[in-house]
C-alpha cells in the first residue's frame, strides 16, 4: 500500500473520473494507493480540506497558507487560527507553508513572518509543517533552526534542492519527499540526491494535479500517479517498489501519526 503524502484534491481534473471524486480516489486505490494527505494552500480553502479529509476515508488534511499566497493585501495568518484549524482530528499538519523567492521578492519579510508563525503553531500543537521552498535554501534551514521543534518535525515536499540542503534538513528532523520530478529527463542531480537521502525518511507525492511523472507527463496529474514515483525510487535504490511502498507509508504514519478514518457518506 503506497500513501501520496502530497496532493490538492481540491484542483483535481475528474473528467477521467466521470466529474467524481470518489472515482479517482477508487482509481488510485485499485492501484494499492490506499491513503492522501491533502494539502491547503490558503484561507478561502481550508474548509474545503477538512470537508474533503471528513467525507473520504483514507483522505486526510493540511491547512495553511502558501508563500505565494503570502502578498501585501491580505492580513497574515496568525498563530491562533493555525491552532484552531490543528485542532480538527483530520488535520495532520500545518502548510503547506514556506519561502518561495522564485517569482518575485516583494513580500520575503511577510513570507518570512507567515512561515514562522506555521512553525510557531507547529511547536504549540504538535503537528508537522510541510515546507515548500524554491530558491530560498539559506532563509529556509535558518528559520526551521530558530523556529522549527525537531520533536515536531515536517515536511519538505517536492524536494529538488541539492544534497547539502537535503542533509541539513535531515539534521534538523524533516523528512524529505519526493515528486514526479525524479522521473524528468533533465532531473538527474536530483536522482543522485535520492539515492543519498535514507529510505527511512523519504516520502513520496504527486502534488497532483501538476508534475506528472513520466511516462504521463504533460498531462493532469492524480494520486494514482504516485506508483510511477515510488518505482523510480526503487530503480534508483536498487530495492523493490514493495519495500519502497511498506517504509514510505510508515514514515507516513510516524510523522503525522494519523487516526483511523471513519467515512462520512455524502
Amino acid at each position: 500500500m503506497l500513501v501520496d503524502s502530497h496532493c490538492h484534491l481540491d484542483r483535481l481534473d475528474l473528467e477521467p473520473h466521470g466529474g467524481s471524486l470518489s472515482a479517482a480516489l477508487a482509481a488510485a486505490g485499485e492501484r494499492g494507493v490506499n491513503r492522501v494527505l491533502c494539502v491547503g494552500i490558503d484561507r478561502s480553502n481550508a474548509a474545503t480540506m477538512v470537508a474533503l479529509a471528513e467525507r473520504h476515508d483514507g483522505v486526510y488534511a493540511s491547512v495553511g497558507i502558501h508563500p505565494m499566497a503570502v502578498d501585501g493585501e491580505q492580513p497574515l495568518v496568525t498563530v491562533e487560527e493555525l491552532l484552531e484549524w490543528a485542532a480538527h482530528p483530520r488535520v495532520l499538519a500545518l502548510g503547506e507553508t514556506g519561502l518561495d523567492y522564485h517569482y518575485t521578492r516583494d513580500w520575503v519579510e511577510r513570507q518570512q513572518e507567515s512561515f514562522r508563525r506555521h512553525l510557531l503553531a507547529s511547536r504549540r500543537s504538535g503537528k508537522p509543517v510541510v515546507v515548500h521552498t524554491r530558491e530560498a535554501v539559506d532563509d529556509t534551514l535558518q528559520l526551521l533552526r530558530e523556529a522549527a521543534d525537531p520533536a515536531v518535525g515536517g515536511v519538505l515536499h517536492c524536494f529538488t534542492e541539492s544534497w547539502e540542503m537535503a542533509r541539513q534538513a535531515l539534521d534538523l528532523g524533516f523528512y524529505i519527499s519526493f515528486s514526479g520530478i525524479i522521473t524528468f529527463r533533465n532531473a538527474a542531480e536530483l536522482r543522485e540526491v535520492v539515492k543519498q537521502v535514507p529510505l527511512e525518511r523519504m516520502l513520496v507525492e504527486t502534488d497532483s494535479p501538476y508534475l506528472a511523472p513520466v511516462p504521463h507527463r504533460g498531462k493532469k496529474n492524480e494520486p494514482r500517479l504516485v506508483v510511477e514515483v515510488a518505482a523510480c525510487v526503487a530503480e534508483l535504490k536498487g530495492l523493490s517498489l514493495e519495500e519502497v511502498a511498506e517504509v514510505t507509508s510508515a514514515n507516513f504514519d510516524r510523522l503525522f501519526r494519523p487516526a483511523p478514518a471513519a467515512r462520512v457518506d455524502p
